[in-house]
């Protein structure tokens, strides 16, 4: 299903610095504009009352995960929470292991060859290529020569929408948004007109 939300809007929400307070509200302006994978990275004030509010205000058509998980307890938490996607900043197989235990989707983060393999052997639904910044079109397109066919790639980091296009000519099938998309402090009219542009500048590309 995670591979099936991308194909239908290949941009995942990172909503850092979420409040519980107003999980609602962003979601639903993301969910409106066309997003259908939402993260609350674990670093987050209360990430799991955001993501289970996200849950519970959202269509089942959208999927809500956590990003930044880091140990197997987390994992646990997260799908307690109602969670349904597990981002990583890395690989530790333990996580990834207890991700796929917990019937949970699974994008763990990668920075080499070595990494993406080992990340598909124990399971990972996609691949994070983090930071994106340090790695390029150039690198996906080697990456994706050597990869299985089929396999997701989704930069994180430094995405606007003007540089995603040189990432789709490479092979990329999606985007994780950060700070371009949204900020703590930012209104959900600020995060509704950010969406939109990402969302308008994915189609115009796609």
């Amino acid at each position: 299903m995670l591979k099936q939300a991308l194909a239908q809007n290949g941009l995942i929400a990172i909503l850092r610095g979420l409040h519980p307070q107003e999980a609602a509200a962003i979601g639903n302006v993301l969910y409106a504009a066309g997003f259908r994978v939402i993260e609350v990275p674990l670093n987050s004030p209360v990430p799991y009352e955001s993501i289970r509010i996200l849950r519970d205000a959202l269509p089942s058509d959208c999927l809500i995960g956590a990003g930044t998980v880091l140990t197997p307890e987390q994992v646990d938490q997260v799908k307690a929470a109602g969670g349904q996607v597990i981002v990583m900043p890395h690989s530790d197989p333990k996580v990834l292991r207890a991700a796929k235990a917990a019937g949970l989707f699974l994008s763990p983060g990668v920075a080499t060859p070595t990494e993406a393999f080992a990340a598909l052997a124990e399971g990972a639904d996609v691949l994070k290529m983090f930071p994106a910044e340090q790695m390029g079109p150039a690198v996906v397109k080697a990456w994706l020569a050597v990869l299985p066919a089929g396999t997701v790639l989704v930069p994180v980091g430094g995405i606007t929408p003007d540089n995603m296009q040189v990432f789709i000519d490479a092979g990329v099938k999606g985007f994780g948004l950060g700070s371009g998309l949204f900020k703590p402090g930012m209104t959900a009219e600020q995060v509704a007109a950010n969406a939109k542009a990402y969302v308008a500048a994915w189609k115009a590309l796609r």
